[in-house]
């Protein structure tokens, strides 16, 4: 990440500024003159929540927080505040900002940093030349309640979200599922967790037969990556494994998917293995006392002369027997058989992410992630605070015995799709038939990737789930 977070004594006189106020501030103290206080004050008492004061040198920038019903909502009322003062400072390509703690309140100043930090987020790999180009290069935070501690966790997390919005961005043609082996080795290397990648033949003996039929169609090879993160002093005895569905591209297979608006976007059908990668980044990075393991099986989707057929069927890692009815039902063939290896961990807990299903987007859209399990309902409470906190929240749907009726065969153990209704809850439905412990599935089809901005998460590639699991992780750590 080229946008520096770091922490300062005092703010220059040319510094740009952001003054995060109640309303009681002594604008004086900031070298705003008397006639600048005063329209200031006018201003909030209609009710204007947000300045914009012209010093010639430097901008500074204003905001009055907004209390809001809870206090997830009012976090993320200062996440888009930050969004709106970035946009602010990006019209006029300021390189350094200095936000002020006028509120005195270390956690609401930090989500408005995050907001700013976030809406920094551009992919300019491949432009030559770019007009606008944020220029945005470090944000100074003069608080007497931050610590330094707070502003570094801050940014090594927006930092792995950032990295995860590069992985989902990138196309196949730079990303195949070696190379995407070859970014976790980086990753690894870099964060200091422990990173082993499987080859064809490794995963050929290992039975993955859902990934070696997905992998059919395809020129390039497969992978299964192995990424662990074990500190000593480890606060818990069994390891939480996390498992990213890895599709570097998806046509549909023989099914193929129709154009456009379909396939255009498929190089973000990897966006959970990002996730699940750059989340143990981030808590090796910030050295969290908790074992995490995470699971990336990785392969494109082709409708090549070899490519699997509906109507095949294929034997699981498990031995589980798929009649496979549709190709481009191939995410939970892959998941599944990185479930069943999981299984030798004896997890304390498992959380797959995945763009899953166009059911899980038409049911909720992109606000929040569906979501549904077996884990205890302290741990799923849990893991929606977290959902909350960093407001990617969570829809838990159910996982009903009746909903196993839909995904039985006739001629094998069970099928990949399961029919017109309730189709989120099938692709549950299947996966939940390679697991044997506590564990939760995400479906991240929606909020992945965006087709607009949405505040300061960007268009193209989100990074959701970054933040969600490393709050929970954080909390579970203590």
């Amino acid at each position: 990440m080229d946008l520096a977070i770091k922490q300062v004594s005092k703010a220059s006189a040319d510094d740009s500024l952001v003054l995060l106020s109640d309303g009681k501030t002594r604008w004086s103290d900031y070298g705003l003159s008397a006639a600048e206080a005063a329209y200031i004050q006018a201003e909030h008492k209609k009710e204007r929540n947000h300045l914009l004061i012209n010093h010639l040198k430097r901008w500074v920038y204003i905001y009055f927080l907004e209390k809001k019903s809870a206090a997830h909502l009012t976090l993320e009322e200062c996440r888009r505040a930050g969004q709106q003062a970035h946009h602010c400072f990006a019209r006029f390509k300021t390189e350094k900002v200095t936000v002020v703690d006028a509120l005195d309140n270390a956690t609401e100043t930090l989500a408005f940093i995050e907001g700013m930090a976030l809406s920094n987020y551009q992919f300019l790999r491949y432009r030559k030349s770019a007009k606008d180009k944020n220029e945005l290069r470090a944000i100074g935070v003069l608080s007497t309640k931050i610590k330094a501690s707070d502003i570094s966790l801050l940014h090594i997390l927006v930092d792995a979200t950032c990295r995860a919005r590069d992985l989902v961005n990138t196309p196949v043609l730079h990303l195949n599922a070696v190379q995407l082996a070859k970014e976790f080795q980086k990753l690894g290397k870099e964060a200091g967790f422990r990173v082993e990648v499987f080859n064809k033949s490794k995963i050929e003996s290992l039975k993955m037969g859902g990934l070696l039929a997905v992998n059919f169609g395809s020129v390039d090879h497969p992978t299964f990556s192995v990424m662990e993160y074990k500190p000593k002093g480890a606060k818990n005895k069994q390891p939480i494994v996390l498992v990213g569905k890895g599709v570097v591209y998806d046509t549909g297979g023989l099914s193929l998917k129709p154009t456009a608006n379909s396939m255009d976007y498929m190089k973000s059908d990897m966006a959970g293995a990002a996730a699940v990668a750059c989340t143990l980044f981030a808590i090796a990075k910030a050295k969290l006392p908790v074992h995490v393991i995470a699971l990336v099986p990785a392969t494109d989707n082709r409708p090549s002369g070899n490519a699997i057929t509906p109507g095949d069927i294929i034997t699981m890692h498990n031995g589980i027997t798929v009649e496979v009815l549709n190709t481009d039902a191939e995410g939970r063939l892959i998941l599944g058989d990185a479930l069943s290896f999981a299984q030798q961990f004896k997890p304390e807990l498992v959380i797959d992410l995945a763009t899953l299903t166009g059911a899980a987007v038409a049911a909720i859209g992109t606000f929040g992630i569906v979501c549904m399990g077996t884990a205890d309902e302290k741990t799923k409470d849990s893991l929606k605070a977290s959902g909350e906190q960093v407001y990617e929240r969570l829809a838990e749907f159910p996982i009903w015995e009746e909903y196993d009726e839909l995904i039985k065969s006739d001629i094998a153990d069970i099928k990949n799709i399961g029919g017109p209704y309730g189709g989120s809850i099938t692709a549950g439905k299947f996966l939940q038939r390679f697991v044997k412990y506590p564990w939760m599935h995400f479906d991240i089809a929606g909020p992945s990737f965006l087709h607009s901005n949405s505040a300061y998460r960007v268009k193209g590639g989100t990074g959701v789930g970054v933040r969600l699991l490393f709050d929970f992780l954080s909390k579970r750590a203590k």
